[in-house]
């Protein structure tokens, strides 16, 4: 594989890139690397797959992946995760990462994981952190975690050491580039002008789209009904897409055809499945499709109507994040100790 071909392997499916020239130096040379990290606050869902599934093409790459389990930003982040669920939460973490990269199609032992407590209390480590808290400005910290971090008129300290924490990552990880949502992007931005003054180049950065929700606008992790949970059966998952926002010939905002175009598709072109859906033949019969485009130039033209689309949507993602599920809700203990009031005894 050339450094062309590497490059579009990186970057399709991705929002936004700093810089693509900067990208195409980096893999030209020896061992890149990557890393994204995740702090372990409520369960994992859908959104969280299709940003996943990316690093199966990084691992195709050539790219060295870590991927970090940021267990003090989940407690940092207004107290997200309690302070005695950070261990359990980040096993789960952990566990259901492994089992998304492997339903991608990429091998979970390629990947190194960390837990941000293995290297950030360490004395070198919180030299920097309070370097940095010397020469950045609360508004500059706060701008930076403006997208990521909950927000209130009466901030706590931790959602400012947020941002700079996550920017040391980078440098402790020794990372080339640094991965995750759109939402990252001020953070990120804040690290390409920081780091260099504390002992590591400006990362280069990958940004993922973050999906839109079932009911449209954005998808929460706290509205069940946006988003199509990692444990969800079947029915569940059919019953979501059978409801979702999906208005004929209208691709903004429409979360089926983004789970599609991200997450489907590309797990189905690695097997060269293509994608069908069921049609009666006075309708014009059953539609295939090799690639997204296709299926959403029918479905903007109105050849693919919505009332077709959502059933078979449903079924392959259903199918998509059956491995997963299996995987998670065959260790009903992991659930119970991560998520306690969701899943314990009694519920």
């Amino acid at each position: 594989m050339d450094t062309a071909e590497r490059l579009e392997l990186v970057t399709r499916h991705t929002e936004e890139v700093v810089t693509e020239d900067e990208l195409a130096a980096l893999l030209d040379t020896e061992s890149p690397s990557a890393y994204i990290g995740y702090a372990p606050t409520g369960e994992m869902h859908i959104g969280h797959f299709t940003t996943m599934r990316k690093l199966a093409d990084f691992i195709r790459a050539g790219l060295e992946v870590t991927v970090l389990i940021a267990d003090l930003h989940a407690h940092l982040d207004d107290e997200k995760s309690p302070f005695d669920l950070l261990d359990a939460r980040a096993a789960y973490y952990e566990e259901a990462i492994r089992a998304m990269i492997d339903a991608a199609g990429a091998e979970p032992g390629a990947i190194e994981f960390v837990r941000g407590t293995d290297f950030e209390l360490d004395e070198e480590y919180n030299l920097e952190l309070y370097r940095m808290a010397a020469e950045t400005t609360i508004s500059r910290a706060q701008r930076a975690a403006s997208e990521v971090v909950r927000e209130s008129e009466s901030p706590k300290l931790g959602s400012l050491l947020y941002p700079l924490m996550q920017n040391l990552d980078v440098r402790a990880l020794e990372a080339d580039v640094a991965y995750g949502g759109v939402d990252q992007r001020g953070i990120y931005m804040l690290g390409r002008e920081i780091l260099p003054e504390h002992g590591w180049k400006a990362p280069i950065c990958i940004f993922a789209p973050l999906l839109s929700g079932l009911t449209g606008g954005k998808m929460s992790a706290s509205e069940a009904e946006t988003s199509v949970a990692l444990t969800d059966d079947r029915d569940a998952v059919v019953e979501k897409i059978q409801g979702a926002y999906c208005p004929a010939g209208e691709v903004e905002d429409n979360g089926v055809l983004e789970y599609l175009d991200h997450l489907v598709f590309p797990i189905l072109e690695r097997d060269d499945d293509p994608l069908r859906v069921e049609r009666p033949e006075e309708y014009g019969g059953d539609l295939v499709y090799e690639d997204y485009e296709a299926l959403e130039a029918d479905f903007v033209s109105g050849e693919l109507h919505p009332a077709d689309l959502k059933p078979a949507a449903g079924e392959y993602i259903s199918e998509v994040i059956a491995p997963v599920r299996d995987r998670l809700t065959a260790q009903p203990d992991l659930l119970a100790d991560a998520y306690p009031e969701t899943y314990g005894d009694g519920e």
